[in-house]
């Protein structure tokens, strides 16, 4: 039906900063709530953020908030994951997914579409 690739992974130093873009392709985005996870090495996928069709509300575990910030632009189809204070934990592969339920959910089995993911890798 859809499909997400996600975008602006790379090599980044501690305490530096990245941007992470999911664009997805279709005329339905705007229905779907969207949510980035990640999933490092010998680890489970791991919720990180999510917000709602409209934009009007999000969510962020806590290993992220105050760090990390969604967003979206419907008009562009695209949802992006700011990422600030970025520290070696953070390397992971990050995945962008999309639901068609209304609120945001923590849990990956919620979600409909998945992208490849994108490598992040943290310095020190």
């Amino acid at each position: 039906q859809v499909q997400l690739v996600e975008s602006g992974g790379g090599l980044v130093q501690a305490w530096g900063s990245l941007r992470l873009s999911c664009a997805i392709s279709g005329r339905t985005f705007g229905s779907y709530t969207m949510a980035w996870f990640r999933q490092a090495p010998g680890k489970e996928r791991e919720f990180l953020s999510g917000i709602t069709r409209s934009g009007g509300d999000t969510r962020y575990a806590d290993s992220v908030k105050g760090r990390f910030t969604i967003s979206r632009d419907n008009a562009k189809n695209t949802v992006y994951l700011q990422m600030n204070n970025l520290k070696p934990e953070d390397t992971a592969v990050y995945y962008c997914a999309a639901s068609t339920a209304v609120l945001i959910f923590t849990t990956p089995g919620i979600y409909n579409v998945w992208g490849q993911g994108t490598q992040v890798t943290v310095s020190s």
